[in-house]
């Protein structure tokens, strides 16, 4: 058993029960995002989440020990990711990315945004043209430091 399995056994169960990752987050007292995250395997859980997770997903201890672990981030192939949604994601940095790194520069200085000490809130938005996704990333500035 390795975490790609306890996260395989998690979306079956998810699936199975018919519930969302909104609901899951309820129970552990954490937001969606970070709870999906952490259900897909990119996050560390302390014992009272992996028990609370234990028990929405029917998981054991062996399992809950599991999620405990600190993970390989990164969940994605290093080529270029064919799913769409995903890859519309990556065409956004290849499109914006510069601009993003430019602005963030202008306005903070040399250094990068944490993915870190970071959070993420992603809402749907009614439109009449059809609803929009709106996500919001906010992360520490982390100055490079001179030495």
């Amino acid at each position: 058993m390795n975490r790609n399995d306890v996260t395989e056994k998690i979306i079956a169960a998810k699936v199975s029960k018919g519930i969302t990752w909104e609901e899951v987050a309820r129970r552990i007292g954490q937001s969606k995002e970070w709870t999906t995250a952490l259900c897909l395997g990119q996050m560390t859980a302390n014992a009272e989440q992996a028990r609370a997770l234990g028990e929405v997903f029917g998981l054991g201890e062996e399992e809950q020990k599991w999620l405990k672990v600190v993970p390989y981030k990164g969940s994605l192939p290093t080529e270029v990711p064919t799913d769409p949604l995903i890859y519309r994601w990556y065409e956004i940095v290849n499109v914006y990315g510069s601009t993003i790194k430019e602005l963030i520069h202008e306005e903070f200085g040399d250094g990068i945004m944490s993915a870190i000490d970071f959070s993420m809130d992603i809402t749907r938005e009614p439109d009449p043209k059809g609803d929009r996704v709106k996500v919001v990333l906010s992360g520490k500035f982390l100055p490079y430091k001179t030495y």
